[in-house]
């Protein structure tokens, strides 16, 4: 099993195939949903310090905050798998 990562900013990579969803944290429910992961302990915060632009649900509903912005982690996820597809094409 190929496993694509993606870099969620500072060196950082999450799995591309458990990425459920890439978010804005603007929201009050996705405000509620990360201190509601914060409480369950399953928060992880990849920003470094720096202000929350993504926030990045996974399948095993951790939640994960990043630095950069949510259309940056999706063109890296897109170009990324587009990457990957190319290399394991069989046909090569």
């Amino acid at each position: 099993m190929d496993i694509k990562l993606v870099n969620i900013g500072f060196g950082n990579m999450v799995a591309a195939n458990r990425i459920v969803a890439i978010v804005s944290p603007e929201s009050a429910p996705i405000k509620r949903i990360i201190q509601e992961s914060r409480d369950r302990g399953t928060l992880i915060d990849a920003t470094y310090g720096r202000r929350t632009r993504a926030v990045i649900i996974v399948d095993s509903l951790h939640v994960i905050l990043s630095a950069v912005q949510p259309e940056t982690v999706a063109h890296r996820l897109n170009t990324k798998e587009a990457v990957n597809a190319v290399n394991n094409d069989p046909e090569e």
